[in-house]
């Protein structure tokens, strides 16, 4: 994504600019474009693409498409696309799993000193690890959803506002990287249950 966000001045539109054109093409002018610090993301609840501050403004490869990305997945919540209703109550679910794991995790000293038994340590370890487990595995099974948004949605999106040839190639790895954000989380998560695991045995 940095390897292609340098401004192009040929490309027409910003991350934003792109994401309006598209939306009102599908029929979506009620879905807002707004900028946000918290990633770039699809918001089905509040009927919003939400993009980072360098791809909302910036007129860049990178935010072109992700832009299209985002716009993916309105295209899926207006379509009635079921899987993604299903992502969106899996990661809210992965969220919660992984907090509960992290309050778990800490609470096992506490949990050992006022039981004075060593298999309630074990019972919140295992009960802890098993809600990162979980939000893993919630973030790898959204991946088809992710790959449809990219390749489905996006990418003919790109291609009909006469992306010029020699940037597809380019726009399909940024495609990926975008598809791939929720492998990232749930590696992200697994690390941290290593993290929590390494402080324990301390």
């Amino acid at each position: 994504m940095r390897r292609h966000a340098g401004e192009r001045a040929d490309l027409g539109h910003t991350g934003a600019q792109l994401a309006r054109r598209l939306l009102g093409e599908n029929g979506m002018v009620e879905v807002t474009v707004e900028v946000t610090d918290r990633g770039d993301h699809y918001d089905p609840a509040a009927k919003a693409v939400r993009l980072s501050a360098d791809n909302y403004h910036g007129r860049s490869l990178t935010a072109v498409t992700v832009a299209a990305h985002e716009v993916g997945h309105a295209i899926q919540d207006h379509g009635g696309y079921a899987p993604l209703a299903w992502r969106t109550r899996l990661v809210r679910v992965a969220q919660a799993a992984e907090k509960a794991g992290a309050i778990l995790m800490l609470a096992i000293p506490v949990l050992m000193l006022v039981t004075r038994r060593p298999a309630s340590g074990l019972v919140g370890l295992l009960v802890g690890a098993a809600g990162f487990l979980a939000a893993a595995l919630v973030h790898l099974v959204t991946l088809p959803v992710e790959l449809d948004a990219s390749f489905r949605r996006a990418l003919p999106l790109l291609a009909g506002i006469g992306l010029a040839e020699r940037d597809l190639a380019p726009a399909r790895r940024i495609l990926t990287a975008c598809a791939l954000t929720y492998v990232a989380a749930s590696l992200s998560g697994m690390l941290n249950l290593w993290r929590w695991l390494a402080v324990l045995r301390r």
